[in-house]
């Protein structure tokens, strides 16, 4: 039975993640520094849409989608500008040929996109393979990528942010020193987060709080170090947003690689996620890079 050609798919949103992970049953794919274009052919006519819906004039990729020989899609990527040229770099088909796929898994939707005679300025996203000594967010941040994102192989195509797309964006890393914790809550054992902070020229500036990257095991023998080394005031000197409640101030003694997205406009970590502790670096030279 032939289905009637959809108006709008709200495009499928990946879910921001600090996890780094490889499994047999999830793909990664680049995620391109571009804006999100849903490309919709229905006969002869081609429109091109922002994530929002918004129509987008790109004329070399409207001919290119123009002159593909299937009758209706409905496509999704990401295009980019560089070197003068726009390229579409296509990741999913939602439709084709009077037939609805959302409700296909990932690995056969990109199949059938796999089968579809793209040419420039379209280009279809490939899979990275996961055979490289270099894992997924490492190439991304090696090769100046914005990032990886990761896909379910039996994903469906869901209209909303999904938990079976991550986005894994390339982080910055930098050495903190551990100035206090907050208490566990709930099933949590050992400590709930990590206040660090690093030096500047005359203070112990505060930087974020620290709550992932940590196993059972970490959480409590640092909780064993930072209870030697409680003190009863806390020991940053240029401090805003401390938490009020459940904090424990420490000689600031232990230094921690943590890796983060950004700088906040207030000068603190966004999405922050503990590396490692480090045993060989002075607290004293942790200053901010």
């Amino acid at each position: 039975m032939k289905q009637t050609f959809p108006e709008w798919i709200r495009p499928m949103a990946a879910t921001l993640t600090q996890e780094r992970f490889t499994a047999p049953e999830w793909i990664f794919e680049r995620k391109f520094d571009g804006i999100r274009l849903l490309a919709y052919k229905n006969g002869p006519d081609v429109q091109l849409f922002s994530r929002n819906r918004l129509p987008q004039n790109l004329p070399s990729v409207v001919h290119a989608i123009q002159s593909l020989p299937e009758n209706d899609l409905i496509l999704d990527g990401e295009v980019t500008w560089g070197g003068g040229k726009v390229t579409y770099h296509v990741f999913d088909v939602m439709w084709l040929n009077s037939r609805d796929l959302t409700s296909l898994p990932l690995h056969a939707r990109q199949q059938l996109l796999s089968e579809l005679p793209l040419s420039a300025p379209l280009e279809r996203v490939v899979s990275l393979d996961g055979v490289e000594e270099e894992l997924p967010w490492e190439r991304a941040r090696n090769e100046g990528w914005e990032g990886v994102i990761a896909k379910r192989r039996d994903s469906l195509y869901e209209q909303r942010r999904s938990p079976h797309w991550l986005k894994m964006k390339c982080e910055l890393s930098q050495n903190f020193v551990v100035g206090g914790f907050t208490d566990p809550q709930g099933k949590r054992v050992g400590l709930g987060a990590l206040l660090v902070g690093y030096y500047d020229a005359t203070d112990f500036v505060f930087a974020g709080k620290i709550g992932t990257g940590f196993d059972t095991k970490l959480l409590l023998d640092l909780r064993a170090q930072l209870d030697k080394l409680e003190i009863s005031k806390t020991p940053f000197t240029k401090a805003v947003g401390l938490p009020r409640l459940r904090a424990h101030w420490v000689t600031p003694k232990i230094v921690v690689e943590v890796g983060f997205i950004e700088w906040t406009v207030h000068g603190k970590l966004r999405h922050p996620r503990l590396l490692r502790v480090r045993n060989d670096k002075p607290p004293r030279e942790v200053v901010k890079e």
